[in-house]
């Protein structure tokens, strides 16, 4: 086969045209490696302890003055170059954006001058001078003191552009998806806009923790390893602490022991927390992601669906600038009151029937009518949640309050104070996706224990998600429990939602990959 090389930077090999390694570094990659040893040679620390920085790019142009000859310290990697015989002009790319940088041998001496030939794209340096525009107008530094500051040793995969039909086309861009995700460092140095997703994604928890801490609420943190999983339905990752010899998992929710911080007399507590579900990957899904899950005594549901309106029109106004997002294509307002539908009238409605007072033989015919197919083991309740899952779900694109679920789908949830088989509990549907789920929280510790006993028959039946009884959580509601509203926000996807993002994997920086 005709060997080629790759437009990326994966691991800096050649590779034939099926994609498999041939194992030869490239001549790039030999080259950079011939100019380290040759500055070591000479003297020249490719990697230099630190270096003093004053000034970033955006602020440099920003705050131009023409009277002024401003003298600035700015440090960056090269991302463009124009060598020429004794000066030069290069861009040099910040945490902030990109300044040029004119250098010129008189200035900076004959040395500093000869480490910059040797330099490439990619390259780390520090530069100080003064600031001033060219004449075709651009804000430049001029270099009188320059200090490479970290050698590149691979090549960026650095867009290129040419002129066609009088205007400038980008082409060999960094766009692949999945080498961006599995190389997430190299797609923020040459895909700089994707920072402002995650800086966005920063705002928006920052935002979330001072509004409840603004309420007063307690931010505390809980065991990641425990051992006896639940608080969610779902399989967990198992690990073994090899000094206690005991099997651990990673938690799959934080709920049972911020309900335990709730007993112990605590008003109100919330976690941002890291959660580790053992599933399937896709665009809404990753098998670690992050929730803030937050507890409330003496309050129930209804009072948590107005802090729910309140906490999102605030946060999307703060980050946004407006109570309006755009996902999926789809304009969506987050200005309360958002809809509110029991579970029961949205399958009604988007379905046209009545899974009331249904027997699990008349919910799976109904699904079956339907087109469904399903695992002979689920219950009734995980029917339910299938039907409103792949009928009803996805249609709800503006906010929507889904309350009162069956018993059966909410093991940890207080029985309904009016209708008999269902629960005070409510999910936020945005988009066509949950985004939050909420529970009148149970602490009658006696039905409690019937409830995990329940679930326990479930996984003899072969419910590998259904919930397991832990012991200690009903020690716990035994020494009594106030009335209590819980909450879980999936905070990844109401960053997908804020930032108009379509996959879990843009605004997580290091999701799972299959391996490469």
């Amino acid at each position: 086969m005709t060997e080629v090389q790759e437009n990326n930077p994966r691991e800096g090999r050649t590779t034939d045209e099926s994609g498999t390694e041939t194992g030869a570094l490239n001549d790039q990659i030999l080259r950079r490696r011939e100019e380290r040893a040759q500055l070591a040679a000479e003297g020249i620390d490719p990697y230099p302890y630190s270096f003093d920085v004053t000034a970033r790019s955006a602020e440099i142009v920003e705050g131009f003055r023409e009277d002024e000859r401003r003298q600035v310290s700015v440090a960056g990697r090269i991302m463009t170059v124009r060598k020429m015989g004794k000066a030069s002009f290069f861009h040099l790319q910040d945490s902030e954006g990109r300044i040029q940088i004119y250098i010129r041998k008189n200035d900076v001496g004959d040395d500093a001058y000869r480490t910059f030939k040797l330099l490439d794209i990619g390259d780390i340096v520090g530069v100080k001078g003064f600031v001033f525009r060219t004449k075709t107008g651009e804000i430049s530094v001029h270099a009188e003191e320059f200090a490479l500051l970290s050698k590149s040793l691979r090549p960026m995969p650095v867009a290129k552009e040419k002129e066609v039909d009088g205007a400038r086309v980008t082409y060999d861009a960094f766009r692949d998806k999945e080498l961006r995700y599995r190389q997430r460092y190299v797609d923020l140095i040459v895909n700089p806009e994707v920072k402002r997703t995650f800086i966005k994604r920063s705002a928006i928890v920052s935002r979330m923790r001072e509004f409840l801490t603004r309420r007063g609420y307690l931010e505390v943190e809980t065991p990641v390893l425990q051992p006896v999983y639940g608080g969610a339905a779902a399989r967990p990752f198992t690990t073994h602490h090899n000094a206690l010899d005991m099997e651990l998992y990673l938690r799959i929710a934080n709920e049972l022991y911020l309900k335990r911080l709730i007993v112990g007399g605590f008003d109100g507590v919330f976690e941002f927390a890291k959660d580790f579900r053992n599933e399937g990957i896709d665009r809404f899904h990753n098998p670690e992601f992050t929730q803030v899950e937050l507890y409330v005594a003496y309050k129930d549901y209804n009072w948590m669906m107005g802090l729910v309106e309140e906490l999102l029109h605030e946060t999307c106004v703060a980050v946004n600038g407006t109570d309006t997002t755009t996902f999926l294509g789809n304009e969506i307002s987050l200005k309360p009151p958002f809809r509110r539908l029991t579970i029961a009238a949205s399958i009604q409605e988007y379905c046209g029937v009545d899974i009331r007072a249904r027997t699990e033989t008349g919910l799976r015919n109904i699904a079956k009518d339907l087109g469904l197919s399903l695992d002979p083991t689920i219950g009734s309740g995980k029917i339910i949640d299938e039907i409103f899952g792949e009928f009803v779900e996805p249609k709800l694109i503006q906010p929507t309050f889904i309350t009162d679920y069956p018993t059966e789908m909410s093991p940890l949830a207080k029985e309904h104070r009016s209708e008999e088989g269902l629960v005070e509990r409510f999910e936020l549907i945005v988009g066509g996706k949950e985004l939050c789920n909420s529970f009148s929280e149970l602490n009658d510790p006696v039905i409690q224990r019937e409830r995990l006993e329940a679930q326990a028959k479930l996984r003899l039946r072969g419910d590998d998600e259904a919930m397991i009884v832990d012991e200690d959580f009903l020690r716990a509601l035994e020494y009594g429990m106030p009335p209590c509203a819980g909450l879980g926000i999936g905070v990844d996807r109401l960053v997908m939602l804020l930032t108009g993002e379509d996959s879990i994997r843009d605004v997580i920086f290091f999701p799972h990959m299959k391996p490469e």
